[in-house]
């Protein structure tokens, strides 16, 4: 009976009574292709649209669990995971300058937008030539004790609260924190520890 090969990573499952003799290679290639699948960090130099192909029993990009976007594509491009019938995931940082679109199959499957200078977790259901690609949350939302090992820095934007009627954010020209209502600011703390209101001190409450 001929190799087979498994659905998602290519790895051969040598049939009985093949490769006498033999077969101690092929388990030395299942390994390394494990190894990739597993801890692989792939730098892919990209000058357009591009594939990740995963080759049954053979070492190939797709193996890779981490992808590295490099190069300098004129414009956004197309990353394409194939086979479309293999289900992976992987982690993509994007530094092409460019946006990076993944996705798998040629249908109408869903795909996933990578901004350039971003990390992003993805996976793709391997449905075949509709194939859909999405993202893996990685937000707060469910975590019911979230906790800061260090300082948290906003990177110049607000914190929202709500649905976003109530928002803190940094005026980063003078260092006054704002607390703002519908974007507009109802009492700020000074940077000199000063708190004033937007027109008088009988602004403070509900707007």
């Amino acid at each position: 009976m001929a190799s087979t090969y498994t659905l998602n990573s290519g790895l051969e499952k040598i049939g009985s009574g093949e490769q006498a003799g033999t077969w101690g290679n092929t388990t030395n290639n299942n390994l390394d292709i494990i190894d990739r699948t597993v801890n692989g960090v792939l730098d892919l130099s990209v000058s357009g649209n591009v594939t990740l192909t995963a080759s049954d029993g053979t070492l190939s990009n797709g193996h890779y669990k981490i992808v590295i976007l490099t190069g300098t594509p004129a414009t956004a491009f197309d990353l394409l995971i194939d086979p479309n019938d293999q289900q992976k995931w992987y982690i993509f940082k994007n530094s092409t300058g460019q946006t990076a679109t993944i996705k798998q199959g040629g249908g109408t499957g869903t795909t996933v937008t990578i901004a350039n200078g971003t990390t992003r977790i993805v996976y793709a259901d391997g449905t075949g030539s509709n194939a859909n690609v999405a993202l893996v949350p990685t937000d707060l939302v469910n975590d019911t004790t979230p906790q800061l090992g260090g300082d948290l820095d906003t990177n110049g934007n607000a914190i929202l609260f709500g649905s976003s009627k109530w928002a803190i954010e940094l005026d980063t020209g003078d260092n006054d924190l704002l607390f703002k209502y519908n974007g507009t600011t109802v009492f700020k703390l000074a940077s000199n520890g000063a708190v004033t209101s937007a027109d008088n001190i009988t602004a403070f409450g509900t707007p």
